[in-house]
């Protein structure tokens, strides 16, 4: 199968190479994502044993992060401008640089819980508007060149990962966070030049742009569906995995899963983009959700070192793969503010992952990776139900993402 979701005039810009954008919008990507929001997964072991912080308090913590983003994602879709706003991207990354930086100079867990949660805003909006912005510059080049800018995520991850295992043996977790927070300033000055490209359309044009729009809701409503369930479970993985593959897997090989996970997340982007040239996009998100589940599952079910590796590659290998795809064919399906509405399923489906594992959590990991094994595979099957005679071919028309 076909897809063709980039307009037909893709070889006219070939002039102008992609590389600043994709380079900027990686690591704009990178800073939000893979060091704002995610560095925290290898710094809670830290805080624990160094900075007193109870285990309530941790998963706390994540919790505001998550409310944060569904804020910045609601923030998005109540105001759209702001998708289109150099001045907004900018903003964002120094905010979340500044929350970073202001992590360690406090004990007060109350103050920790503001600065996760408008650091959860300052992702969002970031990740929105740059997406926004690659999408729309991109999108006459080869899809593999957003799948390697969506790739800066992994690159983040696995950035920050290492920066914290660095400077652990070493230093303190102030020093974690304050790194992170360095690493942030670097990766925002790279991406300073990233500017959104704006759409102002006169309201008459608008309208009618608005009456010819194609009926594509009930794939839209099957995807947001499905990505919604991918938050839900995958927050899962992400909050528990590393700590279940640490007790499957003492050693080098736990306490670098998460590096693992980054490195296996940096070219997975471009390599599902690449196969979207050959396949149906909805078909290979089917595919990629059913690998994921199964990275999820493996270290509730199997022990030692092959399926903690296996682990942590396959749910690096997917779960940016899942958001490119997923973000790309909300865009294609012409839903005005795409993009902002999937993120707020999204955040809304991180929210709610927790909230269902805890129960579990009584017994260990396991269960909780199996309920959220469960929920991804869910969201493969709401996937299938977006494959079922999708419209591949739409007139390519002013888009609002």
């Amino acid at each position: 199968m076909t897809d063709v979701l980039a307009p037909p005039t893709r070889s006219r810009s070939h002039a102008t190479s992609p590389w600043p954008t994709v380079l900027r919008g990686a690591t704009a990507l990178a800073a939000a994502m893979g060091v704002g929001r995610f560095a925290y997964t290898p710094i809670m072991p830290l805080m624990h044993a160094r900075a007193g912080m109870p285990e309530s308090m941790g998963a706390s913590l994540a919790t505001a992060n998550y409310i944060g983003y569904l804020a910045g994602a609601l923030l998005g879709i109540a105001v759209p401008p702001l998708l289109r706003s150099a001045a907004a991207l900018r903003t964002g990354l120094l905010v979340l640089a500044a929350t970073l930086a202001l992590m360690p100079l406090t004990h007060d867990g109350s103050a920790w819980w503001a600065l996760r949660l408008v650091a959860g805003a300052a992702s969002a909006l970031v990740f929105m508007t740059a997406t926004s912005s690659m999408l729309s510059q991109l999108a006459a080049h080869a899809e593999h060149m957003t799948g390697w800018a969506f790739g800066g995520v992994g690159a983040g991850i696995a950035l920050s990962g290492l920066t914290v295992v660095a400077v652990q043996q070493a230093g303190s977790w102030q020093a974690a966070w304050l790194s992170c927070a360095a690493l942030t300033l670097l990766m925002t000055a790279a991406a300073w030049g990233l500017v959104p490209r704006r759409t102002d359309i006169a309201l008459p044009a608008a309208a009618a742009l608005a009456a010819e729009r194609p009926r594509t809701h009930r794939w839209f409503l099957a995807l947001l569906t499905s990505y919604t369930l991918e938050g839900t479970g995958y927050i899962i993985a992400g909050t528990f995995l590393v700590a279940a593959i640490q007790q499957g897997a003492p050693g080098r090989i736990g306490s670098g899963a998460w590096t693992v996970v980054g490195l296996a997340a940096l070219p997975s982007c471009a390599l599902w983009m690449r196969l979207a040239r050959r396949f149906s996009r909805p078909a290979l998100l089917m595919i990629s959700l059913s690998l994921q589940a199964v990275g999820i599952a493996l270290p509730a079910l199997l022990t030692g070192s092959a399926s903690a590796l296996g682990a942590a590659v396959l749910f690096g290998a997917t779960f940016m793969g899942v958001s490119t795809m997923a973000l790309a064919i909300g865009t294609h399906l012409q839903i005005p503010r795409a993009v902002a509405l999937l993120t707020a399923g999204y955040s809304l489906g991180q929210i709610l992952g927790p909230v269902l594992a805890a129960p579990l959590l009584r017994h260990g990991y396991h269960q909780a990776l199996l309920l959220g094994a469960a929920l991804v595979l869910a969201a493969a099957c709401a996937a299938a139900a977006c494959c079922l005679r999708f419209p591949h071919h739409l007139a390519q028309r002013a888009r609002t993402a």
